[in-house]
C-alpha cells in the first residue's frame, strides 16, 4: 500500500512539473515579453498535432498575418499537418511552409533509441522526455544530433550533450537547449 501512494505522490508531481515545463516553452525567445494571441493559437496547434513527437522539432514565426513554420520532423504526415493546422486559425492569413521532412533511415532510427536509452538511464533526465509536449526533442538526420527545447540548469544541458555523444556512430551533437529558469550555472 505504501509503495502506491509513493507511486501516486510521484506520478503527481511529474504531472505538475510538465505543465509548468509547457507553459514555459510558449514564452522562450521573447525576452519576459507577452505573446500575442496568434502566436499562442499556432503553439497551441503545433503542440497539439497528433503525430507531432519527440524526434520533431517546429519552430514558427509570426509577422502580421503571416506564420512562417520551420524544423524538422521525423513522423509522416506531420509537415503537411502543421501548416493545414496553423492555416485553419482566425487572423492567419498565409503561412510559409519551411519544415523539411527527415529522410528515412535505419542508421538514424538506432541513433534515436540510443539516445532516449542514454537518457532514460540517467537519472533527472528523463523527465523533460515525458508527455505528450516533451520540452526536449530530439533530431537526428545523417548520424548528427541536434537537441532542441528547453531545461532547467546548465547542468542538465550539459549531461545530455555528453550523453548523446555517447552513442556509437554519432557524428557530431548540437546543443541548442534552453536554460528556462533565468540562471546559468
Amino acid at each position: 500500500m505504501r509503495i502506491i501512494r509513493n507511486f501516486i505522490a510521484v506520478s503527481l508531481a511529474v504531472v505538475v512539473f510538465s505543465m509548468v515545463d509547457t507553459n514555459a516553452q510558449s514564452f522562450s525567445g521573447r525576452g519576459g515579453q507577452a505573446i500575442s494571441g496568434i502566436e499562442q493559437q499556432v503553439f497551441k496547434k503545433i503542440n497539439g498535432l497528433p503525430n507531432y513527437g519527440l524526434f520533431d522539432h517546429i519552430a514558427f514565426q509570426v509577422k502580421g498575418n503571416q506564420v512562417f513554420l520551420y524544423g524538422k520532423v521525423n513522423s509522416l504526415g506531420t509537415r503537411k499537418s502543421a501548416e493545414r493546422a496553423v492555416s485553419r486559425i482566425a487572423g492567419v492569413g498565409s503561412v510559409v511552409n519551411n519544415i523539411t521532412n527527415l529522410p528515412p533511415s535505419s542508421f538514424d532510427d538506432r541513433i534515436r533509441r540510443a539516445v532516449v536509452r542514454n537518457f532514460v538511464n540517467s537519472s533527472g533526465v528523463y523527465m523533460y522526455l515525458r508527455g505528450p509536449s516533451p520540452s526536449v526533442r530530439i533530431i537526428v538526420e545523417n548520424g548528427r544530433i541536434t537537441l532542441e527545447g528547453h531545461v532547467s540548469d546548465r547542468g542538465t544541458s550539459n549531461l545530455m550533450n555528453v550523453l548523446a555523444n555517447q552513442v556509437t556512430g554519432v557524428f557530431s551533437v548540437r546543443n541548442n537547449l534552453e536554460v528556462t529558469n533565468g540562471r546559468d550555472r
